[in-house]
């Protein structure tokens, strides 16, 4: 993770003032390695604030000014969180979460409302939420829980890649190799694999023994 950048901020500073240093931030830390976090919020300030907020920790932000901004958005297999916001004049708030952790699983997220029912709450932290933050909130909880998702994130990318390197390693295995493995992966010992492809013990346990090697 990049090392947090920081700007000087002068006092009297208008927001559109403000907002300019971000963007003359985002141009100075921006990386292709940086982590991105994903806002959606309808408020502009609310948006300028966060967007100012993760570039000042060296993070790299889209801004979705909707739900259909975000959920139409290419999906990229890459370490990033997503802060979401809740409206009480919106009812879709929670289906937004589900259908971003089914198709973008890797991806945790942050809710920030401006109401705090307990219903609701409780919905979003089954969902899977890592943190549910009323406004108006400390950019500190905001920043750790950040921190956390990431953590989540990068833990969610090696799991995937470690299941890609073995759907791949699968797909070179000969026919009978991968019944092999699958009898083996099942608790199976050798004598049982050979029993039950028909093999010897010898034989089985010389192909559990290859398909260890590689």
């Amino acid at each position: 993770m990049s090392s947090a950048a920081t700007i000087a901020i002068p006092m009297g500073s208008t927001p559109g003032a403000i907002y300019a240093l971000s963007r003359d931030l985002e141009s100075r830390t921006t990386s292709q390695t940086s982590p991105t976090v994903f806002v959606v919020e309808d408020d502009i300030d609310i948006r300028q604030s966060l967007e100012l907020l993760i570039y000042t920790q060296g993070w790299q932000s889209q801004i979705c000014n909707s739900d259909r901004d975000f959920l139409t958005r290419p999906r990229q297999f890459a370490l990033s969180c997503l802060i979401l916001a809740f409206s009480s004049t919106g009812s879709n708030g929670v289906e937004v979460q589900k259908r971003t952790a089914r198709e973008c699983a890797e991806m945790p997220i942050i809710i920030i409302a401006d109401y705090g029912d307990i219903p609701t709450t409780v919905q979003a932290m089954k969902a899977g939420a890592v943190d549910f933050l009323v406004k108006p909130f400390n950019d500190e909880l905001l920043v750790a829980a950040i921190r956390q998702s990431l953590v989540r994130s990068r833990a969610a990318l090696d799991r995937g890649m470690e299941m890609r390197d073995l759907r791949n390693c699968y797909a070179l295995l000969t026919p009978r190799e991968q019944q092999v493995m699958g009898l083996v992966a099942s608790g199976l010992l050798n004598k049982q694999v050979g029993g039950e492809l028909g093999i010897s013990e010898s034989q089985s346990r010389h192909t559990v023994d290859r398909l260890c090697r590689r």
